[in-house]
C-alpha cells in the first residue's frame, strides 16, 4: 500500500496513518488498528483456516496429525496419529499457518491440510 491509500485514523481521522507489521498506526492519537480492515471501514475479515476435512481451527485447539511427514535433520519423521495441543494459527510461510510445539522435535509449523481437529 502507498502511504495516499492508507486510510485515515477511525479515531481522530488524522491523515498521517503509517504501516507497522499488521496494524495501521496513527502517529496523532497512538491508535492502532488492523490492516486488513474493509474499504468501507468495517471490522477486519477473520482469516479462516480449516483441517483436513473441513472443521474450522482456532488458536490453542488440539490436533492430530494425519499423515506421516519427514523431517529434515531427525531420522524418523512425525508418523500419523502423533496428536500436537495448542496450536497457534499464523500466516506462514508457503502454506503453513500452523505453530506449534510437537514432543520430540519441537517448535515447527505444520500445514492445515495435514491435520484434523480432535
Amino acid at each position: 500500500m502507498t502511504e495516499n491509500a492508507l486510510p485515515p485514523c477511525p479515531e481522530c481521522s488524522g491523515p498521517y496513518a503509517y504501516e507497522m507489521g499488521a496494524l495501521l498506526v496513527c502517529p496523532e492519537c497512538g491508535h492502532e488498528w488492523p490492516l486488513t480492515a474493509d474499504e468501507d471501514g468495517d471490522a477486519p475479515r477473520e482469516r479462516v483456516v480449516k483441517d483436513s476435512v473441513g472443521n474450522v481451527l482456532a488458536d490453542g485447539d488440539t490436533v492430530t496429525v494425519v499423515k506421516g511427514l519427514k523431517v529434515k535433520g531427525h531420522p524418523t519423521g512425525i508418523k500419523a496419529g502423533t496428536k500436537v495441543r495448542g496450536i497457534r494459527l499464523v500466516d506462514g510461510v508457503d502454506g503453513h499457518d500452523i505453530d506449534c510445539k510437537i514432543d520430540g522435535f519441537g517448535a515447527m509449523q505444520l500445514k492445515s491440510s495435514v491435520v484434523r481437529k480432535g
